[in-house]
């Protein structure tokens, strides 16, 4: 008997007739016997998220709004969780789960703490819905005293905790600190903890249930009808994920790839679906297609310094990154000649600072030039199979200028499972579909 872990989303948690979906889904398959669940998503494109009720509910409070507006949005809250118990035909009353929190919230509890509430009502109704036992994450996810995940203990008592419980749910997002408080971690990390079970359970599948039916080769609303991925490395997972995939929280990643469990996202909607696997090494690739994904962001600026025999000048590109680390500002990525060296970094976080920081390189460097521009955009390239298929670089480069795009920036990896090409921000959505259509026939 394999075992499987497996999280469903707040959209495929959101109402009463989801949660039907999904407990028919964890009762098709007996391997299915830990289960993660996100607190209620949106039932329509108007509706709100739980998990931002419960921080509207957190400002209120700390704003010293009425305690009519407060009871009043609370109540809505109360709505959401009693409509999905009534409709589920439950008997199961949760009133001093909804006073408890209240009063916790009111005498200071904190903005995780309020936060966290929606996943683990959502887990105590839908434990008792399919009949598994409940373990509350606050006593097997821990965090450390600065706030970061303390993945070597959770590993060790999660381990333990989950030997006493043949099926069980285990809310998502939420965790404890040693002074006793609840920590989350960052929005959509209920990916996180299904991952975190997942290595703890030693299980043979993680499977990430949402409303998608896998990855796709690129962005829906860039690209009309992008192909889906049936399967992709956790390495490319990360890149893909990094330039602005988001099917995925990306640090869901880490625990797993440790592992070595592979990842199988799935629609709730369409269980059918095969969906994509994510898989720590695979030695086939699509001949036809080459690249695995393509994907990029905009908001990046491009440092560019230019000095005679910068190469033979030892400790220069140390100098230079220094002064963006002084100013807390990381690079992301670093494409360089014998005597020129750019720098790109991210907009947003080098604004703020850009004069200190050209002031800096100046002082320390002191180069023949030095020029900022902005509005880049970067793109990129992914697939496992580039470095079997000769001539992708070419076949790259040849679809952008064909679509009449100056590049500005291209970068390869070492490992050449991508290519990162730099376009002004305008050329965006036309750079993307020539590499797509170039690569997808």
């Amino acid at each position: 008997m394999s075992l499987k872990v497996v999280k469903f989303g707040g959209s495929s948690l959101a109402d009463a007739q989801h949660f039907r979906q999904v407990a028919e889904i964890i009762k098709s398959d007996p391997d299915r016997r830990y289960v993660v669940p996100s607190a209620p998503g949106k039932r329509f494109s108007d509706d709100t998220k739980v998990t931002d009720l419960f921080y509207t509910l957190f400002e209120l409070v700390r704003s010293r709004a009425s305690s009519d507006v407060i009871d009043a949005h609370y109540e809505k809250i109360k709505e959401r969780y009693n409509s999905i118990i009534s409709e589920l035909g439950l008997n199961f009353d949760l009133s001093g789960e909804y006073e408890y929190i209240k009063n916790a919230i009111l005498h200071n509890s904190g903005r995780d703490f309020a936060a966290s509430r929606g996943e683990y009502l959502n887990g105590l109704i839908l434990a008792k819905y399919i009949g598994f036992d409940f373990i509350d994450a606050e006593n097997v996810i821990y965090f450390r005293e600065n706030g970061t995940f303390d993945e070597d203990k959770t590993n060790d008592i999660l381990s333990l905790e989950l030997k006493e419980h043949k099926y069980a749910v285990i809310p998502g997002f939420y965790g404890i600190a040693p002074n006793g408080t609840i920590v989350t971690f960052s929005r959509g990390g209920s990916d996180i903890t299904g991952s975190i079970v997942a290595r703890a359970a030693e299980a043979d599948l993680y499977e990430n249930w949402t409303d998608v039916s896998g990855f796709l080769m690129a962005d829906p609303r860039i690209i009309s009808k992008p192909q889906p991925i049936d399967t992709i490395t956790y390495r490319e997972l990360r890149e893909l994920s990094y330039m602005g995939a988001t099917v995925l929280h990306e640090d869901a990643i880490f625990p797993v790839r440790y592992a070595g469990i592979p990842i199988n996202i799935r629609n709730t909607n369409r269980p059918e679906d095969k969906g994509t696997m994510i898989v720590s090494q695979a030695s086939s690739y699509d001949s036809e297609h080459v690249i695995t994904g393509v994907a990029g962001k905009k908001g990046f600026s491009v440092i560019t310094i230019e000095k005679d025999m910068m190469n033979s000048e030892i400790g220069f590109g140390r100098k230079v990154l220094e002064c963006l680390e002084d100013n807390d500002i990381s690079f992301e990525h670093l494409p360089s000649g014998i005597d020129t060296m750019s720098v790109v970094v991210s907009t947003a976080q080098f604004e703020a600072h850009k004069e200190r920081v050209l002031q800096a390189i100046t002082r320390r460097t002191k180069p023949d030039s030095i020029s900022i521009e902005d509005g880049l955009a970067l793109v990129a390239v992914v697939g496992r199979g580039m470095v079997k298929a000769k001539g992708t670089a070419a076949r790259v480069f040849s679809a952008i200028s064909n679509a009449g795009v100056n590049i500005r920036m291209i970068d390869q990896g070492s490992c050449e499972l991508n290519i990162i090409v730099g376009v002004e921000e305008h050329d965006f959505n036309t750079a993307l579909n020539a590499i797509y259509n170039e690569f997808v026939k």
